[in-house]
């Protein structure tokens, strides 16, 4: 490979399974796209690609650090060419009154200079849209649905301009529905009035797939935004039809062979993950582990690979420390929420770590904070990404990883239909 020249289109995202989203959508909507893993060393030798998404792992530490993290991802961005830096966030927009959407945020404003900022978490695709400011998963406000009740990060507010003021150090305005039905130009003019006004960034209402395409050509114009894949989407149409990016196929090289054996992580507590490990035990041997017996220091991933490797040759199978709401509220109140959280997730890396030593080759990987712990423990500095296994959960190629050839999927925990361990294992060969 070689140092590509310029890049068009750089993104920070802040955890891992929503950069491999971000990667995806960029890469269905004709960029080549590669997606790092953590901010890059300055010699990293890249393919000749039109965006990068750097994976940080940020969205749940202290904000300090957030936006120490997000401001090298993003020196290390514009010293490759892109004029334009997209702040990627969950489609939840999972953060809490401190942080560190706001903060990053007001930060990487400040250091490119950027008068006025849109901000939205709105992927139709995936259900979630924004009016008038809020939040909707499919026909319910964020705050009355199942996807309230992150573990670390709640969201018991749909008011985005509220959330996000509760953040931030500027005023936070709204461009409506209305004003983005207008199109492009009507979005301009809402934008600078706003800024006119002193106002640093906006939250923006986007219900279809074609209000996304509008945002994109206004940020396009502009040195950052905010918002989760679907900006990211909204971005790359308008790279592409601008002409400033030339669409193409996603790359074969991602999703060619490895073979050797399989297995499958899930970290995360979400509805659908309990759902698809339940499906799973259908057709594949799942080990359910004991959250409570990690966090007291037993050593929960010694068994669990004692259990997995004689049962390797014979097929895939699914180790999991999902647990239920409930069960999770529990175990946080008796050992605190980031010791319990931080324990469970060293567990699956240290598991991780042990199958890849076994010989796995190809490993999915279900929740955030799980996949981050795993591809920091296996030293992977980046991915070319492949062919979609499900909306937001592309087929990976690992480059330059320490073990050699291997493929992997990092799914988000909402993300996926039922039969997702197995959809996901029928595409990674």
């Amino acid at each position: 490979m070689t140092v590509a020249a310029k890049i068009s289109l750089g993104c920070i995202a802040d955890d891992y399974t929503g950069a491999s989203d971000l990667a995806n959508t960029l890469t269905r909507a004709g960029l080549r796209t590669v997606q790092t893993i953590g901010v890059p060393a300055d010699d990293l030798a890249l393919p000749e690609v039109d965006a990068v998404v750097v994976s940080l792992k940020s969205r749940s530490i202290e904000a300090n650090l957030a936006v120490s993290r997000s401001r090298a991802a993003e020196t290390w961005l514009r010293g490759r060419g892109a004029s334009h830096v997209l702040f990627k966030i969950c489609s939840t927009f999972d953060s809490t009154d401190a942080g560190n959407i706001g903060p990053v945020m007001d930060a990487l404003r400040a250091d490119c200079g950027e008068a006025a900022v849109l901000v939205t978490p709105a992927f139709p695709e995936t259900g979630r849209t924004v009016y008038q400011g809020n939040l909707f998963v499919g026909a319910v406000p964020l705050n009355e649905s199942p996807l309230k009740d992150h573990p670390l990060n709640p969201m018991h507010d749909s008011n985005l301009v509220r959330v996000l003021a509760r953040q931030s150090k500027t005023q936070i305005g709204l461009v409506d529905l209305a004003t983005v039905t207008r199109g492009a130009d009507a979005v301009r003019a809402r934008l600078a009035e706003l800024a006119g006004k002193g106002i640093g960034s906006a939250i923006i209402d986007a219900v279809f797939d074609r209000d996304l395409e509008t945002i994109g050509l206004v940020a396009a114009q502009h040195r950052l935004s905010v918002g989760a894949s679907g900006m990211g989407l909204g971005l790359a149409r308008a790279l592409v039809s601008t002409g400033k990016v030339t669409s193409t196929a996603a790359s074969s090289e991602a999703g060619a062979a490895v073979g050797g054996p399989a297995a499958c992580l899930a970290g995360s507590c979400s509805q659908a993950t309990l759902q698809q490990i339940a499906n799973a035990e259908r057709v594949m041997p799942v080990l359910h582990l004991d959250p409570h017996r990690i966090t007291t220091g037993e050593d929960e991933a010694q068994r669990a690979l004692a259990w997995a490797k004689p049962r390797l040759a014979d097929g895939p199978v699914l180790i999991a420390s999902s647990s239920t709401p409930d069960q999770v509220a529990a175990l946080q109140a008796r050992h605190g929420r980031d010791a319990a959280g931080h324990a469970i997730e060293q567990a699956m890396a240290d598991i991780a770590e042990g199958l890849v030593r076994a010989g796995v080759k190809r490993l999915v990987v279900a929740g955030g904070e799980t996949s981050g712990a795993v591809v920091d423990r296996l030293k992977i500095p980046g991915f070319l990404v492949g062919a979609e296994i499900a909306a937001g959960v592309p087929v990976l190629r690992a480059v330059g990883a320490e073990k050699g050839d291997m493929l992997l999927a990092l799914k988000s925990g909402n993300f996926g239909g039922a039969e997702f361990f197995s959809d996901a294992l029928g595409l990674m060969r």
